[in-house]
């Protein structure tokens, strides 16, 4: 559902907008224009019920991965917005970029050797975490950046983690959906606490990772 067009958009526009319970658009990578965004069901992945496949604690025990925060911002979006069609437009790139740089956007990235190969970035508000868009140039790479945000997310104090919609890669996950009510009593509780993404300003190891997931999925 579309709450219309959004006219010489500011990065405080965004702000407000996910405050609300909607989030911006766009039709093509070609148009310059945004719209909000706001569903009737809201994906949400739940942060204390994340399921790990046997083959997803393989792949993150074999640690073909290295995985950062916000060390390469730029290159996350760019992967995620690297495809035939995409929402991700010039003007949200700016803003995105202008909120990362205030502390409100972040990126996980996961990399192979030198080689950016997948990763995720959101922006955060609150207890809040909106997940905007992932990508995988190898197999499980977006996965991997999905446990290691979970993990973050938790360990700053954040209690709602936004996906926006759900897909067959989420539901693996344990991502589920919420009618708008649900998930708007979710969001103004969430916004309410003093959550910190950068708490933990290293990546754990991942064997405590897969400790604390066991202990709650």
């Amino acid at each position: 559902m579309a709450d219309g067009d959004v006219e010489a958009p500011t990065a405080q526009d965004l702000l407000h907008g996910y405050a609300r319970g909607i989030f911006p658009m766009a039709e093509a990578r070609d148009d310059p224009a945004l719209f909000w965004v706001d569903p009737r069901h809201r994906g949400i992945l739940p942060l204390d019920g994340m399921h790990l496949s046997r083959s997803l604690r393989r792949t993150l025990r074999a640690r073909r991965f290295t995985v950062t925060v916000d060390r390469n911002f730029s290159g996350v979006v760019a992967g995620c917005a690297d495809r035939p069609e995409t929402w991700i437009n010039d003007t949200l790139v700016r803003l995105y970029r202008t909120l990362h740089l205030s502390g409100f956007a972040h990126s996980l990235e996961v990399w192979a050797g030198r080689s950016l190969v997948g990763g995720v970035y959101g922006v955060t508000l609150g207890g809040a975490f909106f997940g905007e868009s992932m990508f995988s140039r190898a197999t499980d790479a977006s996965k991997v950046a999905l446990v290691y945000l979970v993990d973050r997310l938790r360990q700053g104090g954040f209690a709602l983690f936004d996906t926006q919609f759900i897909t067959p890669h989420l539901i693996s996950l344990g991502a589920v959906e919420v009618p708008r009510r649900v998930y708007r009593q979710k969001l103004a509780a969430a916004l309410a606490l003093d959550a910190d993404f950068d708490r933990a300003p290293e990546m754990p190891p991942v064997d405590q990772i897969l400790q604390r997931m066991t202990q709650t999925s």
